[in-house]
Parts: structure tokens; C-alpha cells; sequence
């Protein structure tokens, strides 16, 4: 299977032996019955330690994203503390976008931080700062999410691997807003890819969720070894996730496995309508500026082409000030005013008062006059409409 909508459907779906239902079954499951003590049915003991229908979606996303192995946790954060717990020590250091999503930025600066690790904030667009952040035999881990979260800027993935590897670090890429259907990190050099499953993948609203995707033979960075004592970095993932348990209940498993089936076909949709708003908001006299790769005027335009597939869901503009923001997102009709993306309805936020509160008064603050929009899937004429009014 090379195509992805075929993997999407197919990888790690097979139809179950005992009643041939095309679906995988969901093992609502915590415990299994062992054949002996030590010989556990089928390798399953305990659903912390390995369920049927996680593995299934950790195979799928494993060979969406052309990688070797797939980890499913209870959530986009989750995903990456247990990368980050799988790789960092104390004294580490950590390079990260200056327009990273406010969330990841807690994470790193003030659960890590405490633990002793630093961090460099870069400018995501820019390869040399990158390579110039980078500190050899001490930095661990090259951070990139692009598109950034919420001011859409678009990263180099193959310049951000040379510089990250050639200082002995891993590059990891958030791939949350492309989707591994809109783009292929680890086919561009990165080692890992995380994900907020609960966004795009999960599509429907309906789940919280989040996925580690390791490449293929890829060790842990500054020649450092694991809790097993071997060098690889899935290995140390998996054990980190079985050891603190953040794993992906069964039913949220099964949820995103179904969202990503239909994950091709919804992001060709919600791309589309995206375009369509952008290019439309970009002549409104009431929108001072909007930032979408897929617009010529991006600066990351061209670099995305070459990248994604298309330039995704998400649109972010700028307007006279924040009053003007706030009265936006508090008067469309089919935009939901509502935190998280991707899913299949259009989602409207202020960021700085709601998704990135966090990094208010940091290098990281997002501007106030700026509203983010998760595009969704219904009829572009609606959409229009609506922002039309609201912006009237």
C-alpha cells in the first residue's frame, strides 16, 4: 500500500478473524484473561501496557507519516512530555520557535525548565538562527512546528535537520496543522513527529488525543542511552509511556482511528474553503492583514509549495486593534467561538486572551488585534456570509 488514503483506511485495519467485521473492534478493555501466570493470551496482559485497538491506531499513524513506530497518547501534550521526558536530562537544552503554540511553551519553560533544561527561542523562518542556536554536545532537541500556531510562519525542515544533526540534536516537527497528509516530515529529515490527534486527525470534536512518530532507526541524541540500555529512541518512548501512563484510552483510540480514515478527503475540503477565505478576507477593508501560506503575499509561500501538499485549514488575521478582534470572533454565526481546531466545523478564537494566555508578556506573546480561524468543511458561501456580517 503506497497511497495514503489507502494506508489511512487499510494500515493496521485488517478485518477481524473471528467475525470478519471490516471495522477493527473496540476492546473496551483494562485486563485480559492469561493462559498461565507469565503466558498472557496473544501477548495482551494489560491496557496500559498494549490494548488491540491502540495498536491498531498507533500502526496506522506509524505508516502515515512513513514512519517506524507509532505511539497513541491521551493527549497532544502528552505526546510530547513523553518525548521529551524520553530524551531530555537535566542541564539539556532545547532550541524552539518564538511563535511556538503557547501550550508546548509551558510545557518546555515551566515543567522542563524546572528540571533544569534551557531553551532558545528562534524565529521558525529563519535557517541560520536555527543552526546559530544550536549548541553542540549539549543542545538535544531542534523544536519546529510549521505552520506555526497561531501566525502560520513555515519552517525549513530539511535546513532545521542539517543544523539540528549536525550538533548531535533530534529534530522534532509538531505536524498538527499539516497533517501527515499535507506533509511529510520524516521524508524531509526530521526524526520524530508529534501530533494533537485530537485536531485534524480526530477531526469531529468528539476526542482528545495525541501521537508520537518515530523514524526509522532513529537513537537517542548526544550518544545517550535508554532505560532498556539500548540507544534507540522508540524503545525509550514506549517504555517512558508505559512507565507514566499517559496512553490513549481504548474508546478515544477507536474515535481517532475512524477520523482518520476520512482524514485525505477532509483536508482537501477544509484547505480549499481556507484558500477561499483567505483570498477573500485579503480584499475586506475592515482586515489589515491575513497570514495563510497558500496567499502569494506569505512569506513562506513559495517554501510551503515545496513542502505541503496545500496550505491546510487554518487562517490567522489582523485587525485594527483588539477591540476590533474581540467584536469579530463575538459576532459570527457559523464560526463557533471555541478553543482547539481542526475538526469539521468552523471554529473562531482571540488568541491572546485564550489559546496562548500562557505566553502573555513573553517572547512568545501573540499579538492582540489577531484572530484565529479553524476553516471547516461546510459551504463556502455560508462562510463568507458570515464573516461578511460580522466584519460589517
Amino acid at each position: 500500500m503506497t497511497g495514503f488514503a489507502t494506508q489511512a483506511i487499510h494500515a493496521g485495519q485488517e478485518p477481524d478473524p473471528l467475525t470478519g467485521a471490516v471495522v477493527p473492534p473496540l476492546y473496551q478493555v483494562s485486563t485480559y484473561r492469561q493462559e498461565s501466570v507469565g503466558r498472557p493470551t496473544g501477548g495482551w496482559e494489560y491496557s496500559r501496557s498494549g490494548n488491540p485497538t491502540r495498536s491498531a491506531l498507533q500502526d496506522a499513524l506509524a505508516a502515515v507519516e512513513g514512519g517506524e513506530h507509532g505511539f497513541a497518547t491521551a493527549s497532544g501534550l502528552a505526546a510530547a512530555d513523553v518525548l521529551l521526558r524520553s530524551v531530555l536530562r537535566p542541564g539539556d537544552h532545547l532550541v524552539l520557535p518564538d511563535d511556538a503554540y503557547g501550550g508546548s511553551y509551558r510545557l518546555i519553560a515551566r515543567v522542563f525548565g524546572a528540571w533544569g533544561v534551557e531553551h532558545t527561542t528562534v524565529p521558525v523562518d529563519d535557517p541560520a538562527a536555527i543552526a546559530e542556536a544550536v549548541i553542540p554536545g549539549r543542545t538535544a532537541v531542534v523544536w519546529l512546528e510549521t505552520p506555526t500556531n497561531p501566525v502560520l510562519g513555515i519552517a525549513d525542515i530539511r535546513a532545521a535537520a542539517d543544523a539540528a544533526h549536525a550538533g548531535g540534536a533530534l529534530l522534532v516537527v509538531d505536524n498538527t496543522f499539516a497533517t501527515p497528509y499535507l506533509q511529510q516530515p520524516l521524508a524531509l529529515g526530521a526524526d520524530v513527529v508529534v501530533h494533537s490527534t485530537t485536531k485534524y486527525v480526530g477531526g469531529h470534536s468528539d476526542v482528545v488525543g495525541g501521537a508520537v512518530v518515530t523514524g526509522a532507526g532513529v537513537r537517542l541524541p548526544l550518544g545517550r542511552s535508554g532505560p532498556d540500555g539500548t540507544d534507540g529512541l522508540a524503545a525509550a518512548v514506549g517504555f517512558h509511556l508505559n512507565a507514566a501512563g499517559a496512553v490513549a484510552g481504548p474508546f478515544d483510540a477507536w474515535l481517532t482511528l475512524r477520523g482518520l480514515r476520512t482524514l485525505a478527503v477532509r483536508m482537501d475540503r477544509h484547505s480549499a474553503n481556507a484558500l477561499a477565505v483567505a483570498r477573500h478576507l485579503e480584499a475586506h477593508p475592515a482586515v489589515r492583514q491575513v497570514l495563510y501560506p497558500g496567499l502569494p503575499s506569505h512569506p513562506g509561500h513559495a517554501l510551503a509549495g515545496r513542502q505541503m501538499r496545500a496550505a491546510g485549514g487554518i487562517v490567522s488575521v489582523r485587525l485594527a486593534d483588539e477591540a476590533a478582534a474581540l467584536r469579530l470572533t463575538e459576532s459570527t454565526t457559523v464560526f463557533t467561538l471555541a478553543e482547539s481546531l481542526g475538526g469539521v466545523e468552523s471554529l473562531i478564537e482571540h488568541p491572546a486572551r485564550m489559546t496562548h494566555a500562557s505566553v502573555a508578556g513573553t517572547a512568545l506573546a501573540v499579538p492582540d488585534d489577531l484572530v484565529r480561524l479553524s476553516v471547516g468543511i461546510e459551504d463556502i458561501v455560508d462562510l463568507l456570509a458570515d464573516l461578511d456580517r460580522a466584519l460589517g
